[in-house]
């Protein structure tokens, strides 16, 4: 599933592409990306809008409108935004396409179809964020003090914490193993017993894992790809993810898999205890 670094990417990518130009048409080919408005409604509301500006909140894709209308896009597992000229993109699994006024397209493709588009107005965000979205790892207002408030008294394990995403928008399972490996924090650890000193060092694991992954276009494992169709490179310099059974890079000791709260979990038996 695509996390913060490669909605990021994808946002970075598309913001001059779009902002200043025109959504000329809009064709939407799966009701179940707009359930439950109909698609023809949300494609015609679409129709005519002029973009504004290009945002990320967490793992959404915010397209801002002159009009005040924005558009709220979730790539869920496979969702994959492509922008192409003279209809280059792929024609598999398409859900959605946009022809802009200069003659491009940004095609929208899913290949699970969880993905979703929204239309909302720009101040419905705030209450619609707030209901499902923590802090944002990224912005200068996230501290270690405000991470040790999200955390306090959490019995759940940590990994399982930093997955909530109303605890830390974007943070999925790639990046939360990633960051603990980086904090030498073991995943099963119970989030309420992290002292002030493990606190910080998790704070600030958790941004270089995502910047690192920001300033290698994210990773492409399966599906994900940035709107050019290029890959990411992160998946070529994982520290646990994946590698089980691989030595550690810091230690030696081969990297072990477990699961917590359900997903499979990465982490280094000698450097996280």
């Amino acid at each position: 599933m695509p996390e913060l670094p490669e909605v990021e990417t994808v946002r970075a990518s598309l913001e001059p592409k779009l902002v200043g130009h025109r959504f000329e048409a809009v064709e939407i080919l799966d009701s179940r990306l707009t359930r439950p408005v109909d698609p023809a409604e949300v494609a015609a509301e679409l129709v005519g809008e002029c973009v504004a500006a290009v945002d990320r909140r967490g793992k959404y894709l915010i397209v801002r409108f002159e009009s005040g209308l924005v558009l709220l896009i979730h790539l869920r597992m496979t969702g994959t935004l492509a922008h192409s000229r003279n209809g280059a993109a792929s024609k598999s699994h398409v859900r959605a396409v946009v022809r802009l006024d200069d003659g491009s397209d940004v095609t929208y493709r899913d290949v699970r179809r969880f993905g979703t588009w929204l239309v909302l107005r720009a101040d419905e965000l705030d209450a619609y964020f707030s209901a499902r979205l923590g802090l944002e790892p990224l912005e200068p207002g996230f501290s270690a003090a405000g991470l040790a408030e999200r955390l306090a008294g959490r019995r759940a394990p940590v990994k399982a914490a930093l997955l909530d995403q109303r605890t830390l928008a974007g943070v999925g399972n790639i990046y939360a193993d990633e960051a603990l490996w980086r904090a030498r924090i073991d995943p099963r650890r119970p989030a309420g017993q992290l002292d002030a000193r493990e606190i910080r060092v998790l704070h600030r694991g958790i941004r270089r894992a995502l910047e690192a992954g920001i300033a290698r276009q994210g990773a492409t494992l399966r599906d994900y790809r940035t709107p050019d169709g290029s890959s990411g490179s992160m998946q070529n310099e994982f520290k646990v993810y994946g590698r089980d059974g691989e030595p550690c890079l810091r230690c030696g000791r081969p990297i072990e898999k477990t699961r917590v709260g359900g997903r499979g979990t990465w982490f280094c038996p000698g450097c996280q205890r």
